[in-house]
């Protein structure tokens, strides 16, 4: 895909994302609309992995440590096949198994996640498991700064270059709010690129939003033989909606009526001002 065209598919993504969580009356809105870009050009630019090779043991993995933005995943899943769109009508409702946080019973999710910092041990393991097995498929984790402190994340970080995981990348969301405040406030890790190099990795930053700069860092991977990738991504929690962005509220959060019909109207003007 084009720049253009991964442009207009995030908008796509970001108004049926509201859709969703209107519907259920539910869902972690700003967080969700700031990785939204950085699954766009991952699903439909970088990795190997469909419905058809879902089972094949040589697809990228994909694993959301962030779990709670899953609305985001949950769009991007139903975009590229892996179940009917209309399955998300029941997002949060009872019986269903489109819950809140990622789960293996939806089709196209790899691992169950959500509990903090869990995602990146997973994503090592399988890293791990695919250097072990003599496969070259690729393991890509998705991050949110403010579950950064959690214990797990530094020790998969540590295991990661020590048995030089260069067929990982994990992705830092860094949007620099989690529900209780500013990521800085509640539990600073910056210089969060100084860290992980002292680790092992190597480290590229990028914005999140610009889909030229995303495919280019993804296409230099792995960034060093021998060493774990890590992207940290610049991003606007509650990008797109102009009164969602870089609001606190919007963790978690759905939309009046109002606040929502304005939201799709300027969503309508994004498509308008790309083409």
């Amino acid at each position: 895909m084009t720049d253009k065209e991964l442009a207009l598919k995030s908008v796509e993504y970001r108004r049926k994302i509201l859709k969703y969580i209107v519907e259920a009356k539910a869902g972690h809105t700003g967080g969700s609309l700031s990785c939204v870009d950085i699954l766009n050009v991952l699903y439909n630019h970088v990795m190997n992995v469909s419905p058809e090779n879902f089972r094949s043991p040589v697809r990228d993995r994909y694993i959301q440590s962030k779990g709670h933005t899953v609305e985001a995943l949950y769009v991007v899943l139903a975009d590229q096949g892996f179940f009917p769109e209309s399955d998300l009508l029941t997002l949060c409702k009872y019986g269903s198994h489109y819950i809140g946080h990622p789960t293996k019973k939806v089709n196209g999710i790899e691992q169950n996640t959500g509990s903090l910092g869990h995602g990146m041990s997973l994503s090592v393991g399988t890293a791990l498991a695919a250097k072990l097995d003599g496969l070259a498929y690729r393991v890509f984790t998705l991050l949110g700064d403010g579950e950064l402190p959690e214990g797990s994340n530094w020790e998969g970080a540590l295991l990661a270059s020590h048995y030089q995981l260069d067929n990982l990348c994990a992705i830092v969301d860094k949007n620099g709010l989690q529900i209780s405040g500013p990521t800085t406030d509640v539990c600073n890790t910056d210089p969060l690129d100084r860290k992980f190099e002292a680790f092992g990795w190597e480290v590229r930053h990028v914005d999140g939003h610009d889909f030229g700069a995303l495919k280019e860092a993804f296409a230099a991977l792995p960034f060093a033989p021998g060493k774990p990738s890590l992207i940290i991504a610049h991003t606007v929690k509650g990008r797109g909606i102009s009164y969602m962005e870089n609001q606190l509220k919007w963790h978690h959060g759905v939309p009046n009526a109002e606040q929502y019909a304005q939201a799709l109207e300027e969503l309508e003007e994004a498509t308008a001002v790309l083409r």
